[in-house]
């Protein structure tokens, strides 16, 4: 049954109100108007001159539509004809409308619930009564509300998305970040990441396989203002073309077969950080350009998406190429490794600081330790010589493994060392006499120790011969430092 207000006895809507209604009417918090059948106002309640700072005397006799629901809030223009409370006028059916606006007298409007319900006198239409408030302050709940639950949702995808990552980071990571050494070579590079670690400069850090590019880059990220936000590192060559795209950019549900749902790249989640790009040379083509483009612009668009993400990160790669001689060949963009090339580090590898092996010795002893459940104390000094004699292409990383491969052969807790990789300069110099070969195994064991002949970290303890000998061997095979070596 449709509502309506019946008015039985009286000959307009306006006076039908008795003096205790007009009380009542007065006292309500919501707007009320009256209409009659063309749409003029009869009634405006005091609510209704607060809200729209109409007056009574200003809007009776009058088209209120005109005044008040003229434009909808876009601005655009509100026919009459297509106005609820109108539309009642003509058929009688009530009306509740929850997404509206009404406009003041001073030109700004506000968003109404309002209701129009028809008003008959012995059953026959003479007007409408329309019924409306003020809901600016729900409006404003419910926008920040959304916003709030908005905020919540990116927060929690990228928790979720850093703590995967994360989970997946440190299952293979043990140990601190400090770089173990008191080289020259290493003294010189430590001083060159606290130069450069609070700067949002680009770093490119090259260095043989297996010689610490990533330790480095993590003490880099530790020494700079971004350390409390997260470290995100992306081994270029372990992705194909294709992968490795999804993996720094990210991409929507449906971009590509398998997409089941959206996932965050690792430029996103470096967000305010530092991204790692490890073995940066691999990159295609392609993703070298698009790389380039995020690092000139700091924004980028996920895979079969269209919105442009803005990122604040600290970017800095690795490689064990010699990128220039990429650029050359057609390998990599030159753009691209001038933006990279911005403060260059070089790691060293370990034949060049055959002094840190000690150190270095106690500093993965102490972590395999906590990794293999061993109480080692240390190598033996002949294990120690074996090791400071070797010429470790495979560099930290060789040094490591035949580490923890003695310690998990061990029964004691000194190791012994017990077999090394084939090194020996007499094994490789074919053609030579011995005397040549034995020559040019002391002189390359000399060069590795910056031609330090006595003490622990010297030549004759790494090959096994007292100080005295060496040095008439020396002289005898005329063995003697370079002027350029000096």
């Amino acid at each position: 049954m449709t509502n309506k207000i019946s008015v039985n006895n009286q000959k307009s809507v306006d006076k039908h109100f008795l003096p205790e209604n007009q009380l009542l009417l007065n006292a309500v918090g919501e707007g009320i108007y009256g209409f009659d059948l063309s749409g003029n106002a009869v009634f405006i309640n005091p609510a209704a001159e607060r809200m729209t700072g109409w007056k009574n005397e200003e809007l009776l006799g009058k088209n209120i539509h005109n005044c008040h629901h003229h434009s909808h809030a876009d601005g655009s223009h509100y026919p009459q004809e297509d106005c609820p409370i109108y539309n009642t006028l003509k058929d009688g059916i009530t009306r509740e409308i929850t997404h509206d606006v009404f406009w003041r007298k001073d030109g700004s409007s506000f968003p109404v619930h309002y209701s129009s319900t028809p008003v008959y006198r012995d059953n026959e239409l003479i007007g409408v009564v329309a019924i409306f408030r003020d809901i600016s302050i729900q409006k404003q709940t419910e926008q920040s509300l959304r916003q709030a639950l908005a905020q919540v949702q990116a927060l929690s995808e990228r928790l979720a998305s850093e703590n995967h990552y994360l989970q997946a980071e440190l299952a293979d990571k043990t140990g601190d970040v400090d770089i173990s050494g008191g080289s020259s070579v290493i003294r010189h590079m430590i001083q060159q990441l606290h130069m450069v670690a609070n700067t949002d400069s680009t770093v490119l850090i090259c260095g043989e396989n297996g010689t610490g590019k990533e330790l480095v880059a993590r003490n880099l990220h530790q020494l700079s203002r971004r350390k409390d936000k997260p470290m995100i590192s992306v081994n270029c060559a372990a992705f194909s073309a294709s992968l490795l795209e999804s993996e720094l950019f990210g991409h929507e549900k449906g971009a590509f077969t398998g997409a089941t749902s959206r996932r965050k790249g690792r430029f996103e989640l470096a967000h305010q950080g530092t991204l790692f790009l490890d073995e940066v040379a691999e990159l295609s083509l392609e993703a070298q350009s698009k790389l380039l483009r995020v690092i000139q612009e700091q924004s980028f668009e996920r895979l079969g998406g269209s919105e442009t993400i803005q990122v604040d990160i600290r970017l800095v790669a690795a490689s064990h190429h010699d990128l220039l001689k990429r650029v050359e060949q057609g390998l990599f963009r030159m753009d691209l490794y001038y933006r990279l090339n911005v403060f260059p580090i070089q790691v060293p590898p370990l034949r060049a600081r055959i002094e840190d092996i000690p150190e270095l010795v106690s500093h993965i002893l102490h972590n395999l330790n906590r990794k293999l459940g061993k109480k080692i104390r240390g190598v033996s000094q002949k294990g120690l010589q074996k090791l400071m004699a070797y010429t470790w292409p495979g560099n930290v990383r060789e040094l490591q493994n035949i580490l923890e491969r003695e310690a998990i052969l061990s029964q004691g807790d000194i190791l012994q060392i017990h077999a090394m990789p084939s090194n020996n300069p007499l094994a490789q110099a074919q053609g030579q006499t011995l005397a040549e070969a034995e020559a040019l195994h002391i002189e390359q064991t000399l060069k590795r120790l910056n031609w330090r002949i006595s003490g622990p970290l010297g030549a004759a303890n790494v090959l096994g011969v007292p100080a005295s000998t060496l040095r008439s061997r020396m002289k005898k095979l005329g063995i003697q430092r370079q002027s350029s070596e000096i």
